[in-house]
């Protein structure tokens, strides 16, 4: 009786955990005006959590983790920032990078999770770039769990040079898969989405521009222009954010951080929130203690960390 009643607990279980798989539950994803849906055009709101540079914490870059993420912090996306700076990269070391990466987005596919694969720079690398996403998007992009982030924080680039980089990427990525979402990068940080709405893209299908802010550093002006954007018509999607000053360190802003949330959920803007990392700084979300894999248990998780960890298992229901 006790071994059945073990089975039957362990069904009910996994029904549970596949029926709030977001993959499962959402699809293929599409954009439809400035709104992210899911493949029967209904809104959807994706709330997760990035890893931090793969070559500064390759440590957390493990299956179990997105297991963690998603099972015990109950977020429906992860995002994978392949570091292209900084030392050890993935110019300098390619083969260190996809050791990181690809256990990230294979575990997000085996347990129906999205995943934004992002190339995280701060200057534009158009050859580089574009030889990786075509190897991306020819091997996954077949999997609807895939989100691609060409350019993760431009900085001194123009509108203008952003437009034809993105139009390279994005044309290379179709090559091999024709409705993924690609996410854009724009000016200064990603704070420049004024721009954007001013001359979008065109062309493209299934494409979103991202919007950064830390909460601390970021408050009503930009939360004024990502909503005046988003009214235009532009699809925004906020793939790195923090409760945190702009320098990823300083204060932590929970009054600031819930207005930003507030602002996305009203707008059905998806949010990514800064970063698995063990280091000295607020927007480090654990300890050094932590084990790299999870679960995590409160004592070796930050303020910070615990900030996301009850957000998203406020939303993300």
């Amino acid at each position: 009786m006790k071994t059945l009643l073990t089975i039957i607990l362990s069904c009910l279980f996994l029904a549970t955990a596949q029926a709030q798989a977001p993959v499962k539950k959402y699809g293929q994803l599409q954009v439809n005006g400035a709104q992210l849906c899911d493949q029967q055009g209904r809104p959807v709101i994706l709330r997760g959590v990035s890893l931090g540079w793969h070559n500064l914490w390759p440590r957390f870059y493990n299956k179990k983790v997105v297991q963690t993420l998603h099972n015990d912090w109950h977020a429906s996306v992860v995002r994978a920032a392949m570091g292209i700076l900084i030392e050890d990269n993935y110019l300098e070391n390619p083969k260190f990078a996809m050791q990181c990466i690809t256990p990230v987005i294979e575990s997000a596919i085996k347990n129906d999770v999205y995943v934004i694969i992002d190339w995280h720079s701060h200057v534009l690398q158009t050859k580089e770039a574009k030889q990786f996403f075509g190897q991306m998007a020819k091997k996954y992009g077949k999997y609807p769990h895939v989100i691609y982030e060409i350019y993760n924080e431009p900085v001194e680039d123009t509108w203008a040079d952003l437009k034809k980089y993105a139009t390279e990427v994005i044309g290379e990525i179709r090559k091999y898969d024709a409705d993924n979402i690609v996410l854009v990068g724009c000016p200064h940080w990603d704070q420049d989405i004024h721009l954007v709405a001013e001359s979008p893209l065109e062309g493209f299908s299934n494409i979103m521009y991202t919007v950064h802010f830390y909460a601390a550093t970021h408050g009503e002006y930009l939360r004024e222009r990502t909503e005046a954007a988003v009214k235009k018509g532009i699809p925004v999607f906020i793939s790195e954010s923090g409760a945190t000053e702009a320098s990823g360190d300083g204060k932590i802003d929970p009054e600031s951080e819930e207005q930003w949330i507030q602002m996305c959920e009203r707008l059905g803007i998806s949010w990514v929130c800064w970063s698995i990392s063990d280091k000295n700084e607020s927007c480090s979300m654990l300890l050094p203690r932590a084990t790299a894999t999870g679960p995590w248990s409160d004592d070796v998780i930050k303020e910070y960390g615990k900030l996301v960890k009850g957000l998203l298992k406020k939303y993300n229901r």
